[in-house]
């Protein structure tokens, strides 16, 4: 229970659902619904890398695993468990490839096998009832619905063994992008080699091509001023500022003639009626 509820979160997906199995290989669709336990030996031991050495009895989710002998002679225990025990030998291949790969099943897938599950128990139950009771139109209906699960459980089995023939040649890369191969060898030509000859085409003609103009519609870039950064400008909202005059401020002028020539320093001057 603790790997079951591993698996649900893993997060690769199946390359094709139980629906699309059929068409993604319908060859081995009808291979696998008319001899299935031969599909499941195959499958099982392409699960392996066809490595028998590491096989156990259900891939080891029974508890009969490990107990068989499965070393002594591997491939007769996987042939006694494809046929004895085919359910668990598809579904122990099915566990496998999800560990390996992180597979989940997608919601659909869940409700094809688990309508399948329902309906076999329905008819295990049914087919009791009308033994115990011993009706006739029960065990009628038995035997139909037992018919019914029969080929439901076939169909399941076989889409089930398809998708994991897909997945497996997934990985193995035989379908999708091939893998890279190194380039085949090539030499290289020398000036002094002639040309090959040319067959049913003209020899190439070398053609005149006018010289590249720039395009017109672009203006021409601006051209840079040697002073960097550029001064400011005044902005012709404000009025420059007045020139001043070289010396400035003036000096206090004084009156034409003054002071007196005619008087020494320092005689009649001032006069003689004003204090000193």
């Amino acid at each position: 229970m603790e790997k079951m509820k591993i698996r649900q979160n893993y997060r690769n997906h199946w390359h094709t659902d139980l629906l699309r199995a059929p068409q993604s290989d319908p060859l081995f669709c009808c291979f696998s619904l008319w001899c299935g336990p031969c599909a499941s030996y195959i499958l099982r031991k392409r699960a392996l890398y066809n490595d028998m050495s590491r096989y156990t009895c259900c891939g080891g989710y029974m508890p009969c695993s490990g107990r068989c002998g499965e070393s002594h002679c591997p491939e007769l225990c996987l042939c006694t468990e494809v046929f004895l025990c085919f359910a668990n030998s598809v579904a122990s291949t099915r566990f496998m490839l999800q560990d390996e790969f992180n597979l989940q099943t997608t919601k659909c897938d869940n409700c094809i096998i688990g309508f399948m599950f329902c309906l076999q128990q329905v008819a295990c139950i049914l087919s009791c009832i009308a033994c115990i009771t011993g009706n006739d139109e029960l065990q009628e209906a038995s035997r139909v619905l037992n018919c019914c699960s029969d080929m439901v459980y076939c169909t399941v089995c076989s889409c089930m063994q398809t998708q994991h023939m897909v997945e497996m040649n997934k990985r193995d890369g035989k379908f999708g992008p091939r893998p890279m191969v190194a380039p085949a060898v090539q030499q290289m030509s020398r000036l002094d080699q002639p040309l090959p000859p040319t067959i049913g085409y003209a020899p190439p003609q070398p053609q005149a091509y006018p010289p590249k103009q720039l395009p017109t519609m672009y203006p021409p870039p601006p051209q840079q001023s040697p002073m960097y950064p550029p001064p400011p400008q005044q902005s012709p909202m404000y009025p420059p500022p007045p020139q001043q005059p070289y010396g400035y401020p003036p000096p206090p002028s004084q009156p034409h003639g003054y002071p007196p020539a005619n008087y020494a320093p320092g005689v009649g001057y001032p006069p003689s009626g004003y204090p000193r």
